[in-house]
């Protein structure tokens, strides 16, 4: 019998939180923001992951909060923690290669992974102005791993952001212009790069080779046809391996009993 919940009993939000937290494998050290990525990466050091060293952005490092906080800068975070710190220290063992794996967030990605939390339009007069860089180039450029979690909206995924915010697998070198590899523009610097992308309609990948993203599962009711409808640039369906894994009967359990019953980031199902 499948250990699999039935469609009924979970929602949206529960499914990628659960996509996010299958990115986690046992032993790393993983950078955490405010929001559903808190959520995941709890859930992995309460199911599959239970020696990650979890660093929350505001400084409190290797937490192991019995509860969720309700940010990153809750005093929650440094319960069970190994150090209670700050921004400073945080970044700082980023910046020295120390981190496994990041969750961050965009308004736009393209199809190389580039990342936009600046501006839509021009940078000077700009149709929309965002909320800025944070943390979001730091974390994608030190970590060796970048899995982002997005809105899926065909505004969203665009074949060139407005502007590159966090660094992708193909950028632009300066000033000449010309396209090259994240590798070949970081030299000694690389880590990695982004890892996958989440979103509300699948999850997606990006090829060694060239850095183009593809799609790899479809969430429930989701095909590749309207999935490459909803980008704007000439997405790869031809690697989907199936629709993406539903959360488990203890996931979900952990989600709503143990992490979040008081549903500040992820909603329960209400049963009809």
């Amino acid at each position: 019998m499948s250990n699999y919940a039935s469609p009924e009993e979970y929602g949206l939000a529960d499914l990628l939180c659960c996509a996010a937290s299958r990115e986690v494998q046992d032993n790393e050290i993983v950078f955490a923001g405010t929001g559903l990525p808190m959520v995941a990466i709890m859930l992995a050091q309460k199911t599959h992951a239970p020696n990650l060293k979890l660093i929350f952005e505001a400084g409190t490092l290797d937490g192991r909060p019995p509860e969720l906080p309700t940010s990153v800068g809750d005093a929650r975070c440094e319960s069970g923690a190994s150090r209670s710190s700050g921004l400073y220290d945080a970044f700082s063992i980023a910046q020295r290669g120390y981190v496994d794996l990041g969750y961050l967030g965009g308004a736009e990605i393209d199809q190389y992974g580039n990342v936009n939390t600046t501006c839509i339009g021009n940078y000077i007069e700009p149709e929309l102005r965002l909320t800025g860089s944070g943390g979001n180039p730091d974390i994608n450029s030190f970590a060796k791993r970048t899995v982002f979690i997005m809105v899926h909206e065909k505004r969203r995924f665009v074949e060139h952001v407005s502007y590159i915010t966090s660094p992708g697998w193909r950028v632009k070198r300066w000033p000449g212009g010309e396209w090259v590899h994240r590798r070949d523009l970081y030299g000694a610097a690389f880590r990695g790069g982004p890892s996958a992308v989440i979103s509300t309609a699948g999850v997606f990948r990006f090829d060694e080779q060239d850095g183009h993203m593809y799609l790899e599962t479809c969430h429930p009711g989701k095909t590749p046809a309207e999935i490459k409808d909803l980008c704007q640039f000439d997405l790869d369906v031809s690697r989907v391996k199936g629709e993406t894994a539903p959360p488990t009967k203890e996931e979900l359990y952990f989600i709503h009993d143990v992490l979040d019953p008081d549903q500040i980031f992820i909603p329960k199902v209400k049963k009809a």
